[in-house]
This record gives structure tokens, sequence and C-alpha cells, in this order.
């Protein structure tokens, strides 16, 4: 980010908003102080002009200064209860709709606007990792962060136990000047390092193609079908968070909001970009998978085909001594060989004559 001006009036424009939505709204609560978002809340704090605030001497007082446009409230919350949010709803005038949609989770990744406040949903995921790939490991593992961002404040909702902003809140402190843009640069950094966690498991699930793809084409492969299947599962679910964001994405970097001023916008291009590529990765596994699969199940049936083969081979060997048995085993008076010294020695070198011709013809031709 260095390098870049900041729009240092964005936090105050979006404050004086607020200040005047709220004029005529609910009362400050201290929701913080009651104890009242106990259990759900993770932090919060008041930034003005990029910095942590450690004046204000409580969440009443930090709310008051937001309303006068002097900065913003951040608030962290994971997976707070529904009378939890609707409180938070209530004092900031949040939709319902969008306060419904955080308190159920598996949303899909998207933005809306109610009024002068943005509404994300953003799927998180992690790689979990295994010691050796199984048809019931568990690959991709996934979470959401659904971000309330308006005039004054910045709310996110977390829900599954990886994706945590406690870092990326500490990073963002250490650079003042990305706070400075206010809650769209806050919006911006949460989606940044959201679309880098995907590129970190795309490589790491880019290992386990490989290897399966190494296994899959060894000799009697196709017994670890079941793998590939599961690991094709496993994709979906990182295409599932990735595909739909592209939208969101492209809106927020071409869309004018006053939340997000235009240098922002520039560096969600940059997020949109990275979004595409890890989207093209993950099809591209998709349809890899799908290969390998197809590969697999041929493998199945030419081993099937072979499997028939040999059986029916061994059949035709066997059959030659059954059917001389038969006709030995009928006893006529008049059969010649009844009456030779030697001819039931001489039968059972036929038969294994017979049973050698056909086991060298059908070894011959790799029936055997």
């Amino acid at each position: 980010m260095t390098g870049r001006r900041w729009d240092m009036g964005a936090t105050r424009r979006v404050g004086r908003a607020f200040a005047r939505r709220s004029a005529t709204g609910p009362g400050s609560l201290d929701l913080v102080g009651s104890g009242k978002l106990d259990g759900a809340l993770v932090d919060w704090a008041f930034y003005s002009d990029g910095h942590r605030d450690g004046r204000v001497g409580s969440y009443v007082d930090a709310l008051k200064r937001a309303r006068r446009g002097d900065g913003f409230v951040w608030i962290g919350l994971f997976e707070p209860t529904e009378q939890q949010l609707a409180m938070i709803g209530a004092e900031f005038g949040l939709h319902p709709l969008a306060l419904e949609d955080a308190t159920e989770a598996h949303q899909r990744p998207k933005l809306e606007r109610y009024g002068d406040t943005l509404f994300a949903v953003l799927k998180t995921v992690r790689y979990v990792p295994h010691g050796t790939l199984t048809a019931t490991s568990e690959v991709v593992e996934s979470g959401e962060v659904m971000v309330f961002c308006g005039p004054g404040f910045v709310i996110t909702v977390r829900h599954g136990d990886h994706g945590e902003l406690a870092g990326l809140r500490q990073r963002l402190e250490r650079e003042p000047k990305r706070l400075a843009a206010g809650p769209g640069g806050v919006l911006h950094a949460i989606a940044d390092q959201v679309v880098d966690t995907y590129l970190e498991v795309a490589d790491a699930v880019q290992a386990d193609i490989d290897q399966i793809e190494i296994e899959i084409f060894s000799p009697r492969g196709w017994r670890n079908i079941e793998r590939v299947y599961q690991l094709k599962r496993e994709v979906l679910e990182l295409k599932r968070a990735v595909a739909p964001l592209t939208g969101p994405m492209r809106a927020l970097s071409t869309t004018e909001h006053p939340l997000i001023h235009e240098e922002t916008r520039n560096y969600f291009r940059d997020v949109d970009d990275h979004l595409l590529r890890v989207k093209e990765q993950v099809v591209s596994f998709d349809e890899l998978l799908s290969s390998i699969l197809q590969a697999g199940l041929a493998q199945v049936q030419v081993s099937e085909n072979e499997d028939m083969r040999r059986i029916s081979a061994w059949v035709a060997i066997v059959a030659v001594p059954t059917m001389i048995a038969g006709i030995y085993g009928m006893n006529f008076d008049n059969m010649p060989e009844l009456k030779w010294h030697y001819g039931y020695f001489i039968c059972l070198a036929v038969m294994a004559s017979a049973c050698t011709v056909l086991y060298r013809l059908f070894k011959r031709n790799n029936w055997l």
C-alpha cells in the first residue's frame, strides 16, 4: 500500500452521513459494557485517522465520535445469537434481511446494498492437513465472514472455527494508511485476506491432485478411484466458495459508493484479479479430476475384461480333460482303449498335452 495517497476525508464524510442517519434513530446502547454481547464479542475499537484511539473511554463515547464524523467503530463478532444481532441491528439500523442472513449462515457469497450500508458475505476456506488421502478425508473446510459496512462503522460476523480476523486487525493497525480509508478499507482488507487464503488452499490441493494422478496411473491404480471421487467433492467445496465471489468483487472494483472511494476501488481490482486466477485454477482442478476419474473407470473396465479373459481361458483348458474324461467314463464295451493295457495312461497324456497346448496358446495371446 506504500506509495498510494489515501483520501483522508473519506472517513469523515461517511461519518457525517452516519450522524445524519442516527440523529433520529435509537439511542446509543452500551452493548459492550452491559455484557449483552458476551460470548460473541471478539474485539471492538474506535479508529480515527487510521489509528486505534485508546482515549475513547467507552463504547458509547466511540459511537458519539463516529456519528460526529471523527472516525469509525469496528466490532468483531463470532457466531452471535439472533437476539445479539437484533440489538446490533437496532443500534446501527441494519436491514432485517441482512441480519437474518448473518444469523443463519450457510449463505452464498454475495454483496447487497441497503441504503448507504453494504452487506458482504464471503466464504472462508482452510486446507485440512492429512498424512494420507483416503476415501473419507476432509481436504477443504469452509466457514463464513459477513461484513456490515456503513457510515462510521464496520461489523464483522464470523462463522466457523477458522478465518480469524484478529491477526488482520493487528496488521491493519500497523498500517494506519489502510485504516484511514475508513470502512471501505477494512472491507478490502478482509476480502484480500480471504482471497489470499484461496490461493494457499488451491496450491495445497494441487499437490494432492498431483499425488493421486500418479497413483491412479500406477499398476492396479484403479483401486484408488474412491479417493479421486472424494477429492473431487472437496474441490467442489472450494469452487462453491470461489466462483460466486467474482460478481461481488467486480462490483466493488467498478461501482461507485460513498464508502469506497476511487483509491480503494483500485485495490479491489487487484483482489478481483487474484480471484479470477484462483477461479481458473479451481475450474481446471475440477476438469482434471473428472478426466482422472474417467481414466480410472476405464482402467476398471479393462481390468474386468482381462479377468474375464483369464477365466475364459482356464475354463477352455479345463473343458478338454472334462470332455475326454466324460467320453472315457461312458464305459462302452466296444471302445478300444478300454481293453488296452496302457489306455488309461494314454488318455491322461492326451489330456495333459491338450491342456499344455491351450495354456501356451492363451499365454502367447496375453489371455493369461
